[in-house]
């Protein structure tokens, strides 16, 4: 049995869901998303709360149906609250700014690299080094958010680069280099 496919969403005051053949659209105060349901997989509105159910036990089935109801639920939560990743720029002279619809990057290349802000997705800089990416759909913040931290992936000697805020590097001990003797 799926533990989690189980589980009633509940939806808030504010958010509402249709339910069109195979197709769930949620519409919140943050905006609209929509997707397409598996073709085995059912979604009905009962009292406030969307359950997800399948028709048959075999294992295909059961992952799908774990899969649909968290997809959903991230649905009606971004819409309703929205999400958001926090990322750090760590490094002497590295630093990011934010200009029309793009974040600015000098993290160590010899030129400044450019990151355009996918529609939907808003960044907000804070200081010169902190990043926080925002958006109502979950899938597409985490990907624009690894995206960043790929530019300049954090050296594990010297522990320069972006990493995800509250993210811990071990940083790696550097050659011992020969003793002198002397």
């Amino acid at each position: 049995m799926s533990r989690i496919g189980l589980l009633p969403i509940t939806i808030p005051q504010g958010v509402e869901v249709k339910i069109e053949g195979n197709e769930i659209r949620v519409r919140g105060e943050k905006g609209e998303l929509s997707r397409r349901l598996v073709s085995d997989i059912s979604v009905s509105l009962e009292d406030g709360k969307l359950l997800v159910t399948r028709p048959s036990d075999d294992r295909v089935r059961r992952s799908r149906h774990g899969l649909m109801r968290s997809l959903i639920a991230n649905m009606v939560e971004g819409v309703s609250r929205g999400f958001q990743r926090e990322l750090q720029v760590s490094g002497v002279g590295y630093r990011v700014e934010k200009a029309e619809g793009k974040l600015s990057f000098q993290v160590g290349y010899s030129h400044t690299v450019e990151f355009p802000l996918p529609p939907g997705i808003d960044a907000t800089v804070e200081g010169t080094n902190r990043v926080r990416v925002s958006g109502i759909d979950k899938e597409v913040v985490g990907e624009v958010a690894a995206a960043i931290r790929a530019i300049r992936a954090t050296d594990h000697y010297k522990g320069k680069g972006i990493t995800y805020a509250g993210e811990k590097v071990h940083l790696k001990p550097g050659k011992a280099g020969r003793v002198s003797k002397g």
